[in-house]
């Protein structure tokens, strides 16, 4: 297994069903990334130093011999423009994310969803905060900090975001003034960015540097804030709790439905359907012992951040890598995705293992998958019942079909929000400041991380930067897919603080608290920002 691990993953339930994956003669990520390696154009795609914009290239910059595309852009511009364009995939899909919240949000308040307003505190100190009359009545305010943020999202670009002014600080704010990159809504922001990026508009790699600047800005204030505190208004602020992990989460008697994706929403209304008596005994009529919901990478932690275990919700199986090897397990009765993280490659997994592919998403696609029941706020109780319908049906058929499930599973402690994080240490900042200040602690960092296996084998720069870093005294808040490395790596529990240097140690023990605080998900950088 040590080959393994050098090679494949730093979970030991991944490198299992990659043994099982690979026995069936199915295609999987580890075999197609060593085949790209094998020819994957290092010289100049890898360093940015090539173009295919145009119908006058492919071009290609040789430092010393070719200095400039054909249209003249030259090696500091290639690279930046084609970040800039990618900065703008993100930034769409955060946006649709924020969009999604906010017509949930609306919706909500009119009364047309199974959801209520489970924080309405926060409902109002977000309102007060962004100027809404909080004198209205919960429901009526929801209605009107849903429009506030589609109206932000869609914001002139000479006009700047309300919430930089709430969420950030006068001295940053000038700056970014003088700088030129003080943002307006996302929408209109990603305009004029992907305009930037035509052949023969932005040659310049310092503007093009400034444009991506004042993107990334903008989707942290138009998208990323007002995402996740709609969402905490909608289902719960985070707080502290136990959490179960792996792909060991997994029971083949009961009807397993996974959520897949980014957004919380039908995950939240299969887990309250699933809750009814009705469902549950519906499920154990067929034979099942039950149903369950289970989450997967960035949906799963939305939802495990807000949500403790019961008898439906049983915790999450990993990040986005671990997809292939949980559809393997031959346990899953239906996966649900959502707008982000389904691999192409599912279209060869759809034949050989019992599992029902639904997306519930307009964005996603994968060939071979028919079934679509796109999540919409004001049908989403309805949709739900299909989904639970579609899994028990799966279920009968896949009884008799031997599962493969690995045993592990990892226990965590999740739900760490400024807020929680405040009440943890006694309502103020005054705890950690001091620890720093005597050098206990040496400081804090935000390790945000989407996996790749272009860094080595699944999880393990996550796991090992994060080790490294508590080992040296630093406080630890995990963001992202990587959060899912460092939680199944064991890095979320208390019994970590072993790993920690001796004053992250002491304050961890005063605590009760991990050297690595779960966070949340990649859209909780806005949060921490």
């Amino acid at each position: 297994m040590k080959e393994l691990s050098d090679k494949i993953s730093a979970h030991e339930s991944v490198r299992e069903m990659y043994e099982k994956i690979k026995k069936d003669g199915l295609t999987n990520i580890w075999d197609r990334w060593e085949d790209q390696e094998k020819v994957r154009c290092k010289t100049f795609c890898a360093k940015g130093l090539s173009c295919q914009l145009c119908s006058n290239g492919p071009c290609r910059i040789i430092p010393g011999k070719l200095e400039r595309g054909v249209c003249g852009m030259d090696g500091d511009g290639m690279p930046i423009r084609y970040m800039l364009l990618r900065n703008a995939m993100g930034l769409s899909t955060y946006t649709y994310h924020a969009r999604e919240t906010a017509k949930t949000l609306i919706a909500t308040g009119e009364g047309k969803t199974p959801f209520h307003i489970a924080d309405p505190a926060k409902l109002r100190n977000f309102s007060k905060k962004v100027g809404l009359d909080t004198n209205k009545p919960v429901n009526e305010l929801a209605i009107d900090l849903g429009h506030f943020v589609l109206n932000e999202i869609n914001r002139d670009p000479h006009t700047p975001l309300k919430t930089v002014e709430v969420f950030s600080t006068p001295g940053r704010i000038e700056t970014w003034k003088k700088l030129g990159i003080l943002p307006g809504g996302p929408a209109n922001e990603q305009i004029d960015a992907v305009s930037h990026c035509l052949t023969n508009v932005d040659g310049d790699f310092i503007s093009l540097s400034k444009t991506a600047l004042r993107l990334a800005l903008s989707c942290i204030y138009g998208s990323l804030i007002p995402l996740e505190y709609c969402q905490d208004v909608l289902f719960g602020t985070p707080k502290p709790h136990r959490m179960n992990f792996d792909l060991g989460i997994l029971d083949p008697g009961y009807v397993n439905i996974v959520v897949d994706g980014h957004e919380p929403f039908v995950g939240m209304a299969l887990i309250k359907h699933c809750k009814k008596p009705e469902i549950q005994a519906e499920a154990r009529n067929i034979g099942a012992k039950g149903i369950r919901i289970i989450g997967s990478i960035e949906t799963g932690q939305e939802i495990l951040q807000r949500t403790e275990i019961d008898h439906v919700f049983v915790g999450m199986t990993g990040n986005w890598i671990t997809i292939e090897p949980l559809i393997a397990t031959s346990a899953v009765d239906l996966f649900a995705m959502d707008m982000n993280c389904s691999q192409p490659a599912l279209e060869e997994y759809l034949s050989q293992y019992p599992t029902t592919f639904v997306s519930v998403s307009p964005l996603v696609n994968i060939r071979g998958v028919d079934k679509h029941i796109d999540y919409d706020p004001e049908k989403v109780q309805e949709q739900v019942i299909q989904l639970t319908s579609m899994a028990m049906e799966n279920f009968k058929n896949r009884i008799g079909k031997e599962p493969h499930v690995p045993k592990k599973v990892q226990l965590g402690i999740v739900g760490f929000s400024i807020e929680s994080i405040l009440e943890t240490l006694g309502g103020s900042l005054d705890p950690i400041l001091e620890a720093i200040k005597n050098g206990r602690i040496k400081g804090v960092v935000g390790l945000v991380s989407c996996t790749s296996l272009g860094n080595g084998p699944h999880d393990t720069s996550t796991i090992s930067i994060a080790k490294e870093l508590i080992k040296r005294d630093i406080l630890v808040l995990s963001m992202g897919c990587g959060n899912a490395a460092v939680q199944i790596g064991g890095l979320c529990t208390v019994e970590a603080r072993e790993l920690a240097g001796p004053g992250l140690k002491s304050v961890c023990e005063a605590l009760s608290i991990p050297p690595v605080l779960s966070f949340g998900t990649c859209s909780d950088t806005g949060r921490l920002s």
